[in-house]
């Protein structure tokens, strides 16, 4: 009895053994979540004034860093955080253009590269833009060389926040200025660029903060950073940042040029009478701004990168980082970026990483 009692026990076990093994190899357990294909904001823990060029399968990124100008080198916009950083230009330790370096900008123009930043002596009132210029083919090799201030030479103000683009055949040249020697008021000035370092004619007023949500914090009431959008259907539009960054109602404006306008024309903009972009206190994004624009790698998606902070109150420092997501554009033609992006949240990857 014994025997026959000892080997009905091990028949038991090894029919519930194999029993067992059958269901585990059956059953219908989700596939692992791929980690490759999705990325959290912040991209960096830090990062003010974020600005994005492609060349290529390369994505060359900048930010305000006060003391020197850098670019990170990606081939992935989400792996950001593992970019190559090069200084490329440190400014002399005394002058005009030594301190508080500002808002960098890297554009490609008649196959040369084009650096533009704010700078100062270390006195916020004589910020003004600088250019750097490079012939080589990768922005972070070959040499950097001044080209000096690029200024409206009858009427030369405090100026920051400088962006070129192209339109319809001309170069343009924006940015956030004062109409005259006090800080009362940021307003977003245009003029054209005869070539990408020498701005022709006088700046024009294209913008001032005339709407309530603009002038948060004020005085000043801010216009600043101001960005070219252009749709598929190729009407441009202006992306800018409102009221002041020290707040937590820094959000992004938008100014729409009439179909065959003049950008040098104030008359053929239309301000959106609303913000397009604005603070998500459940997502962690508190006074987005600052904003750029890039294409995802196999072209069929369109981004912003922007900054926030995580936290009300940070105001303007360091805590604010860099961001970004997906947009869309309206059946009417403008742009939808939708609210910002809840921050320690996957988002798929842009198409082609």
């Amino acid at each position: 009895m014994t025997i026959l009692f000892r080997l009905l026990i091990i028949s038991i076990t090894l029919t519930i053994t194999a029993c067992g093994k059958s269901g585990s190899s059956t059953t219908n357990n989700p596939p692992p979540t791929n980690p490759d294909t999705t990325f959290t904001n912040p991209l960096l823990s830090s990062g003010p004034d974020p600005w994005v060029i492609q060349q290529d399968t390369m994505y060359y990124y900048m930010h305000t860093l006060g003391n020197r100008l850098a670019i990170y080198s990606t081939s992935k916009m989400s792996a950001l955080s593992k970019a190559t950083i090069t200084t490329v230009w440190t400014p002399p330790v005394s002058g005009a253009y030594s301190k508080e370096l500002w808002a960098p900008e890297l554009h490609r123009f008649q196959n040369k590269w084009y650096l533009y930043f704010a700078a100062d002596d270390g006195n916020n009132d004589n910020h003004r833009i600088y250019v750097l210029e490079n012939d080589a083919a990768v922005p972070t090799q070959g040499a950097w060389t001044f080209k000096g201030k690029v200024a409206d030479t009858t009427d030369d103000r405090w100026a920051i926040d400088a962006s070129a683009f192209e339109y319809n055949g001309q170069l343009y040249l924006v940015w956030s200025g004062w109409q005259a020697g006090a800080n009362t008021e940021q307003d977003l000035y245009i003029a054209k660029l005869s070539d990408p370092v020498t701005i022709t004619g006088k700046r024009v007023l294209i913008s001032s903060p005339t709407l309530s949500w603009e002038k948060a914090g004020a005085p000043p009431a801010v216009n600043e950073g101001p960005e070219a959008l252009i749709n598929p259907s190729g009407q441009l539009f202006l992306t800018y940042s409102a009221s002041g960054c020290w707040t937590d109602n820094y959000c992004l404006g938008l100014l729409t040029l009439k179909t065959g306008g003049d950008p040098l024309n104030p008359a053929d903009w239309t301000k959106s009478p609303n913000p397009v972009f604005s603070s998500q206190v459940s997502n962690g994004a508190y006074a987005p701004g600052h904003n750029g624009f890039f294409t995802s790698r196999d072209g069929k998606q369109q981004w912003i990168l922007y900054h926030a902070n995580a936290q009300a109150g940070q105001g303007c420092g360091d805590a604010r980082s860099p961001r970004m997501q997906p947009f869309t554009w309206n059946t009417d033609g403008t742009p939808n970026f939708g609210t910002p992006a809840k921050i320690n949240t996957p988002i798929t990857k842009p198409s082609g990483e």
